[in-house]
């Protein structure tokens, strides 16, 4: 990739940004300018790093619609969610500000001396961001790295490239010059990256983060990677089916789909004709169209390959034996638009069942008892959220414990993260530590053991 391109995936006319990829040689100098910034950064009072986040989140507060606004027009993303990304994001950097003033270490009695452990950080963080959280993931990523000492180079998915520079432009007044820095590309601008910096934390596929691993494996750096994941939601006899219903409808189909974290999968214990009722009133209730229009909840997938992706899975579910039991209406645009469907009656060897299609489809499977819908669940490579609906939390608890995640949530939808807490999965979906949360300090620095006897 010699230059970037990302356009508006509502108008694909509209180009959004248009600039040359960076270099790998432009990748060593800002990686260059990133280490003489980090010396004085990690020295400075943990005061004036979080002076400077809590200066950036202000900044971004300032410029809050502005920035919502080319969330939408450049990755698609409603409005609604848009404006929840932009505040989170603020959230996010007043949150690791206050975690500069954390204790570093432990002490430890070594009899007559002084035995004690001290955190210091790795220096200088690769980010390697995707497109569908624009804002939240650069921030989740480098506040930490920042709060802890650290210098920051960030390498956007193309589609989202204009997000990434305006986040630099804004945190430019606030840091020292080469601290921060947005090196837009494709692969050979990551793969440099990866060479170039202490820590490398990934958010996209499995195939990229399984190659990101390895090269930073062999350099002997950490990494994190977050890699996708194939969602499921349990629901039980007992569930309140409205409220599993709405959560799931939204968790499936908001944002086209488009999120890690979407349920992929619906298991219903028992009989699922009520469940699959309520799920095509809550889907066909789903506002669809232009993203920036108020009330659209589903708008378009953020190319044109993947739309067709999305568009082929229904099309092979359907030969397959598949039942479309819920689905929304494609808005006439010139976007790349797919129509939002549940489809029942497939296989568990289904693709839809293995495979991960980032869009806004999922599968539903009845079966008899929660031991085969704990098994269903698990049966993939992928090991994000599972999400259990039950009025029983003595059911909730024992399942939980047999959940193949990183994560478990019960009468919650799958979609959606706390950043106070852990952030991450198992199998084919995490590897490395955990993000977010005081996760993140552990991945930002690391420790050291200090050892002091007693003067003779």
């Amino acid at each position: 990739m010699t230059r970037v391109v990302s356009t508006s995936p509502q108008r694909p006319a509209d180009v959004v940004v248009d600039l040359p990829a960076a270099t790998p040689a432009e990748v060593v100098l800002a990686a260059a300018r990133a280490y003489k910034a980090q010396r004085d950064w990690a020295a400075a009072a943990p005061g004036i790093r979080a002076a400077a986040l809590h200066g950036i989140a202000q900044s971004l507060a300032d410029n809050a619609a502005d920035v919502a606004a080319l969330i939408v027009r450049e990755v698609g993303k409603p409005a609604g969610e848009a404006a929840g990304e932009v505040g989170r994001a603020v959230a996010l950097l007043r949150y690791y500000a206050q975690q500069a003033f954390d204790p570093i270490g432990e002490t430890y009695a070594v009899g007559g001396g002084l035995g004690y452990t001290a955190r210091k950080p790795r220096g200088l963080a690769g980010l390697i961001t995707p497109w569908n959280f624009p804002l939240a993931i650069p921030v989740w990523k480098s506040a930490p790295a920042l709060a802890f000492g650290n210098a920051v180079v960030i390498k956007p998915a193309p589609d989202a490239t204009a997000c990434a520079l305006r986040l630099a432009e804004l945190a430019a007044p606030h840091l020292p010059d080469g601290l921060l820095t947005v090196l837009p590309g494709g692969a050979e601008t990551g793969s440099a990256l990866v060479s170039s910096v202490d820590a490398v934390s990934f958010t996209g596929s499995s195939v990229v983060g399984r190659t990101v691993a390895v090269a930073a494996a062999e350099r002997g750096i950490p990494a994190q990677c977050e890699m996708g994941g194939l969602s499921a939601t349990i629901v039980l006899p007992d569930a309140n089916l409205d409220q599993a219903a709405t959560d799931i409808a939204y968790a499936a189909m908001a944002f086209a789909g488009q999120k890690c974290t979407a349920t992929k999968r619906i298991i219903v214990v028992g009989d699922s004709r009520p469940l699959a009722e309520a799920l095509a009133a809550k889907v066909g209730g789903l506002g669809f169209g232009d993203p920036a229009e108020p009330g659209v909840v589903v708008g378009p997938l953020i190319t044109a390959q993947a739309r067709d992706r999305v568009l082929e899975a229904a099309a092979q579910a359907r030969s397959g034996g598949g039942e479309v039991i819920a689905f929304g209406v494609v808005p006439s645009a010139d976007g790349w638009f797919a129509a939002p469907a549940v489809i029942a009656g497939l296989d568990a060897s289904a693709a839809l069942n293995r495979d991960e299609v980032f869009g806004p489809i999922c599968t539903l499977t009845e079966v008899s008892d929660v031991d085969t819908a704990l098994e269903l669940s698990n049966a993939t490579d992928y090991g994000l959220v599972t999400s259990l609906y039950t009025a029983d939390l003595d059911a909730a608890l024992a399942a939980a414990q047999r959940c193949e995640t990183g994560m478990v949530k019960v009468n919650a939808p799958t979609a959606g993260v706390d950043f106070h807490l852990p952030f991450g999965g198992e199998k084919n979906s995490g590897y490395g530590g955990k993000e977010q949360g005081k996760a993140a300090a552990a991945f930002y620095t690391t420790p050291r053991t200090i050892q002091i006897g007693a003067a003779k």
